[in-house]
């Protein structure tokens, strides 16, 4: 099925305008339409924003179609509603603090357990990459080298898709950093040979699955976008600091989003807790084949 729009909400705010910019950024690189969404108690304040936002598109991608919506009710709502059969869904979020009742009560993150498809959340409370004081938002978002995948296991195949569909249309390098935990194993007497113990080969054998799952994703992949490059490693342990440090040169970083939802957004792991906080980049979430 192909798809035609980009939806994104605005409210107003600085980071609003942010994420606007770089919604109608990826929907001119899709040659798709733009849904501008504003979710407002009621319909007749809309105007001046949606107006503002329209022009302001209209300035920066003259022939791109953009389609304009005052939603009565929630932002969650609206957005979920707007996002059925969505390239992306793309909001801005002032910032999440630094307890886990503030990130997983904000608007983001409830959408992400009911949006359809893959949802872009881009931060406004930290300096982006290539950002100058005075320049212009669209201008210092996205302005990264490349497209960073955090690769998981199998489940993140659907967002090492759009990674690659992502790093074609932009027409720049993939980074991909695949990473895992060993399995539990229960404690045993050192082996006198390396490597030799029961749990020592139940790890190293894990360690080979784990690596050919991702070689061959990535190979099959590769194969469907011969013209994006690809550097890829694998990381055993410490991988949220690895993706958070590599989100320093990059344009935006794509990671799956695992297991079902909860009532206030979707179970994320300490990697996309860590990115959701401190990427200096956009994050994309992508939901996986287990959720």
């Amino acid at each position: 099925m192909t798809l035609h729009h980009v939806v994104v909400g605005v409210d107003g705010t600085p980071a609003a305008v942010r994420a606007l910019d770089l919604a109608a950024d990826d929907a001119a690189r899709r040659s798709a339409e733009l849904r501008v969404v504003y979710a407002v108690p009621d319909r007749d304040e809309a105007g001046p924003i949606l107006s503002s936002a329209a022009s302001r598109i209209r300035e920066r991608h003259p022939g791109l179609r953009v389609v304009t919506t005052a939603a009565q009710g929630g932002a969650v709502q609206a957005l979920a509603a707007e996002s059925e059969g969505a390239a992306l869904t793309v909001v801005g979020t002032r910032g999440f603090g630094g307890v886990t009742g503030t990130l997983f009560g904000s608007v983001s993150l409830r959408l992400a357990a009911q949006v359809h498809g893959p949802l872009m959340i881009v931060r406004g409370d930290h300096v982006c990459h290539g950002e100058t004081a005075g320049t212009d938002a669209g201008e210092r978002l996205g302005t990264g080298h490349e497209v960073l995948l955090g690769l998981q296991d199998d489940t993140d195949v659907t967002a090492a898709a759009f990674a690659f569909e992502e790093a074609e249309r932009r027409g720049v390098w993939l980074r991909v950093l695949h990473s895992w935990e060993h399995p539990h194993v229960t404690p045993e007497m050192p082996s006198l040979v390396p490597a030799t113990s029961p749990g020592q080969r139940r790890m190293a054998q894990h360690d080979r699955a784990e690596e050919a799952v991702a070689r061959f994703s990535l190979a099959r992949l590769q194969e469907q976008h011969p013209t994006v490059g690809v550097d890829a490693r694998t990381v055993r342990s410490g991988a949220a600091q690895a993706l958070l440090e590599a989100t320093r040169e990059a344009a935006v970083v794509v990671i799956g989003s695992h297991g079902r939802a909860g009532r206030l957004g979707p179970h994320l792991g300490t990697v996309a807790h860590t990115l959701l906080h401190h990427a200096h980049c956009p994050v994309v979430l992508v939901p996986s084949a287990d959720r």
